[in-house]
């Protein structure tokens, strides 16, 4: 490791520790209830007492500091970074800063700013795994764009609704972006393993402030932003490296997306309710009340939901982890995974409803 990287990991852990630290205490002097989650009835909080959700800027500011590294020290503009993530930090931040914003506004904003972004970057897929799909990418642009901006979506608002839960986002984060860098790494892809290696360490830092306890919380800014983060850089990934199987991507990022798909999905066809807006019946949710019957402590079943859904999740990527240049078992495998879920998310109901 040269020197000037090295400068530079010192300085983010140093920076990372110090803003959320300073920034703490000059936001309870000055503005005690600026970037304060203290909405504890609705139907996504589980956190017993007002927080901070200023994890996010401290992320945000983090990246900035990353860009700035890479395009004066070597030359490198990770536009598309920049971009995705600049605008979907900003978009949560709204929330965060209490400003009335109307969902179905958010959602196409959302949709908007995808479409663009996709769009101007030119991101691309060689393949999906399906051949129809393949097809149809290859001979629309309209159905590209749509399919593509879909998939980011779902991620993107998959991170935000885990947010809330002591570590849940945060730790999640943490094993999917581990075997992203670990691929580009082992492959050689040294500029983006080196961004995801400095992500790690903004996750750590994070990470020690929101589990087991949480002081702070990535907020809706934070969510999205890392939800971005995590999309791009899986596209990165499965562009900079072919042969890996895009099923174990679709492997990697399950949980986000699927508990998007799913909830969409439940809401709209069997609850007969608006998708647009929350609901206590999502999988995390259902656990931390399975959780709280059996030792009526809130801030322990709040934290235990992380440990349980990660370890079961990393458990279950493992074979994928040895398999992902086997496109065939990657499908067949991914199967698995959504009949798990399906399963796990019905005895957990009925052990609350």
């Amino acid at each position: 490791m040269d020197l000037n990287n090295l400068i530079l990991i010192l300085l983010l852990i140093g920076f990372n520790i110090l803003f959320y630290k300073r920034f703490l205490l000059i936001l309870k002097k000055y503005n005690p209830g600026l970037l304060i989650d203290d909405q504890l009835r609705k139907p996504q909080a589980f956190h017993i007492s007002p927080t901070s959700v200023i994890g996010g800027t401290g992320m945000f500011f983090s990246l900035l500091i990353f860009y700035l590294y890479f395009f004066f020290f070597k030359n490198i503009f990770f536009f598309e970074y920049l971009s995705f993530c600049t605008l979907f930090f900003f978009l949560g931040l709204v929330d965060d800063l209490k400003i009335n914003f109307n969902p179905k506004i958010r959602l196409a904003l959302m949709i908007i700013f995808l479409t663009v972004l996709v769009k101007y970057n030119n991101f691309y897929l060689d393949k999906t795994g399906i051949t129809i799909l393949n097809s149809w990418i290859e001979n629309s642009e309209i159905f590209f764009l749509i399919f593509i901006s879909l998939c980011f979506l779902f991620v993107i608002n998959g991170a935000n609704l885990i947010d809330g839960y002591n570590g849940l986002l945060g730790l999640h984060s943490l094993i999917i972006i581990i075997n992203l860098f670990l691929i580009n790494y082992v492959n050689e892809n040294s500029d983006l393993a080196f961004l995801l290696f400095l992500v790690l360490l903004v996750l750590i830092n994070f990470l020690i402030f929101n589990f087991p306890k949480a002081k702070i919380f990535l907020g809706d800014g934070g969510a999205y932003l890392l939800g971005a983060f995590i999309a791009v850089s899986t596209i990165k990934t499965s562009i900079a490296n072919p042969a890996i199987s895009p099923f174990y991507f679709c492997i990697l990022l399950f949980y986000l997306f699927f508990e998007v798909f799913f909830s969409f999905f439940r809401k709209l066809t069997i609850e007969k309710t608006s998708p647009i807006y929350p609901d206590k019946k999502h999988l995390h949710m259902l656990l931390y009340k399975f959780l709280l019957k059996k030792n009526n402590n809130k801030t322990e079943s709040n934290y235990y939901v992380s440990i349980i859904i990660n370890l079961f999740y990393f458990i279950l990527t493992v074979p994928a982890i040895l398999m992902m240049n086997d496109g065939m078992f990657c499908k067949y495998y991914s199967i698995i995974f959504f009949l798990i879920y399906l399963f796990s998310y019905r005895v957990i109901y009925e052990k609350v409803k």
